[in-house]
């Protein structure tokens, strides 16, 4: 068996000519000492090298990681909140398309249910009989009360579109779907990500990112894809705010703590709009909100129709 040492002298190749040999005392050649001395002092001098620039790294580290901690942050509620008011949007225009296509719907199978109670009652006489037609007259015409008086007058962010477009003689533009098209979906999102007020770095900028948004919200409110893009290509013509460098580890913790109350606050938002009557119908058909509506009408017509022959028969 070889020796380490046995090993490692047969694997060095033969000295080449015109090498220089070692001297008698085992002493390298002064060019030699020359050379390690020269190959010690660059190794000392990247060492050191080495040593200052993982110093300076451990320096900056907490702060980079925090930064993009942040900005992972404000990414994650930018999205959410893409998503709650998409949702908020949509529960909404459902339930204005709901009134406005089934309203009369309903307001008839109301009045069917107490012609035919009233029918009923008048045939047998019975006091309980017209006591429940009494009830179905009074469903048929409620007292209104302040919600219904200002039906479709009042949304989430104040007078509704319709209201303010009555107010200023201007056309009203009521939303044509449920869902807005995949494009204006598109653009929309688009728009929030580059200038959501979150991204503002003054007061100045938020205000201006507000307004904005507003704008933005209410083109897709509408379904609106042309104001949409004339808006994505204002937003792209208009300043670039200087991007935010915070250089105080304090100002990133308040930021990232923020962030998480403002994430709390809008899964209590989310979480309203979907235990709300609207949001639970729309969540019985996420991928075609607007062909619940045709099959509420369906069945609305179905209940219509049964109603009539039960009255007829009554009548007859």
């Amino acid at each position: 068996m070889m020796t380490p040492e046995a090993e490692q002298s047969q694997s060095e190749p033969p000295a080449e000519e015109g090498a220089a040999a070692p001297s008698a005392d085992g002493a390298p050649p002064a060019g030699d000492e020359a050379s390690a001395g020269g190959d010690s002092a660059g190794e000392d001098s990247t060492s050191e090298d080495s040593a200052g620039e993982g110093a300076r790294e451990e320096q900056v580290r907490p702060e980079e990681r925090l930064e993009r901690a942040v900005r992972a942050a404000e990414q994650a509620l930018i999205e959410y909140e893409i998503a709650v008011e998409t949702f908020r949007i949509e529960v909404e225009n459902f339930s204005r398309l709901h009134h406005q296509r089934l309203g009369p719907m309903y307001a008839r199978l109301d009045e069917l249910e107490a012609q035919i109670a009233e029918a009923r009652a008048a045939r047998t006489g019975d006091p309980e009989d017209m006591r429940k037609a009494q009830e179905a007259r009074a469903r048929v015409m409620p007292m209104p009360g302040v919600e219904e008086l200002f039906h479709d007058w009042l949304d989430s962010d104040g007078l509704s579109p319709e209201a303010s477009a009555m107010l200023t003689d201007q056309p009203v533009r009521p939303p044509q779907r449920v869902r807005p098209s995949d494009e204006a979906r598109k653009l929309y999102r688009e728009l929030v990500r580059k200038a959501h007020p979150d991204l503002a770095q003054d007061d100045a900028e938020r205000q201006r990112r507000d307004e904005f948004i507003a704008r933005v919200n209410a083109a897709y409110a509408r379904g609106d894809e042309a104001l949409l893009q004339e808006l994505s290509e204002e937003w792209a013509a208009g300043p670039v705010p200087k991007e935010w460098r915070p250089s105080r580890a304090e100002e990133l913790y308040v930021r990232l703590e923020w962030l998480a109350e403002r994430k709390e606050l809008l899964s209590l938002v989310a979480r309203d709009l979907e235990e709300s009557a609207i949001g639970a119908m729309l969540k019985l058909a996420p991928d075609d909100p607007d062909r619940l509506l045709e099959e509420i009408a369906e069945q609305l017509l179905t209940q219509v129709s049964e109603r009539e022959a039960e009255l007829s028969g009554l009548l007859g």
